[in-house]
């Protein structure tokens, strides 16, 4: 039991993990916040572009025995369509940002110790050749 939990805790503790666990939450948070723009701003105004129309309430009855509730349906797809717009952006700022990492001009290496030992090697014979 001792290496299940030890092994479980090494799991949890990764960096991806973490990071998964923090993107859940907040994206939970996240829905909620644009599910209450859409129920509480953006519907309300395009009731009022269509004449009052409550989306919530939107229906239709098939044969007395069914009801599709297509309003619910509409709001949830302005959900998604807002959510994934945020999303989109997001992981364009971050491409955005990483591609200007990549770009960095990286620091020109120094030289390595066979070119050093051969630079030597030169001015040695140089030296050699001067006195002669």
């Amino acid at each position: 039991m001792g290496k299940f939990l030890s092994d479980f805790k090494a799991f949890a503790m990764r960096g991806n993990v973490v990071d998964m666990a923090v993107g859940v939450i907040i994206g939970g948070a996240f829905g909620k916040i644009v599910s209450s723009l859409v129920d509480d701003i953006i519907m309300p105004l395009i009731s009022v572009v269509t004449g009052g129309h409550d989306f919530k309430n939107l229906s239709a009855k098939i044969n007395d025995e069914a009801e599709l509730t297509y309003g619910m349906f509409i709001q949830n797809i302005v959900d998604f369509l807002i959510i994934a717009f945020c999303i989109f952006m997001a992981i364009r700022f971050i491409q955005k940002f990483k591609k200007q990492e990549e770009e960095a001009p990286a620091a020109p290496a120094g030289p390595t110790k066979e070119e050093e030992l051969l630079t030597q090697i030169r001015d040695l014979l140089k030296e050699q050749n001067a006195q002669k």
